[in-house]
């Protein structure tokens, strides 16, 4: 009989780290993902707005008094443009995730993005005017 020879299987090398910089495409999804990282920080810091705001005006004070330190303000400023970033590349993604079919077409993707920029805009304006911004 004749004996068998077995060989090694191919075994494909992947680094463990950084392997997201090989394609500029897997640089924008892993700074999308990334992204969740300041609004889930934002987030928090609201809740704790709250909390303070329920523990009297002291503690409230003491809470928009550490808002305008510098450190906080460019904490603000990341997490506006890693929520814009995030939000951008959602109404990008969002024709492919959600289609929308009339009779036997689908409706353009620039109909479908088109209609979630403009509600962004809506709600944006609706919470400016709430704001007393104008």
């Amino acid at each position: 009989m004749a004996e068998q020879v077995t060989r090694k299987p191919y075994l494909r090398e992947l680094p463990r780290t950084l392997w997201f910089l090989r394609h500029p495409r897997y640089v924008r999804y892993m700074a999308r993902e990334f992204s969740c990282f300041f609004i889930g920080a934002y987030t928090l810091m609201l809740v704790l707005g709250l909390k303070r705001l329920a523990e009297g005006p002291e503690a409230y004070a003491g809470f928009l008094e550490a808002l305008a330190s510098p450190g906080a303000i460019v904490f603000h400023l990341f997490a506006l443009a890693f929520s814009a970033y995030h939000s951008i590349t959602w109404f990008r993604l969002t024709p492919k995730a959600m289609p929308v079919q009339l009779g036997e077409n689908f409706l353009p993707d620039g109909v479908i993005a088109g209609a979630h920029y403009a509600g962004w805009a809506l709600v944006s304006l609706v919470v400016l005017w709430l704001a007393g911004a104008f």
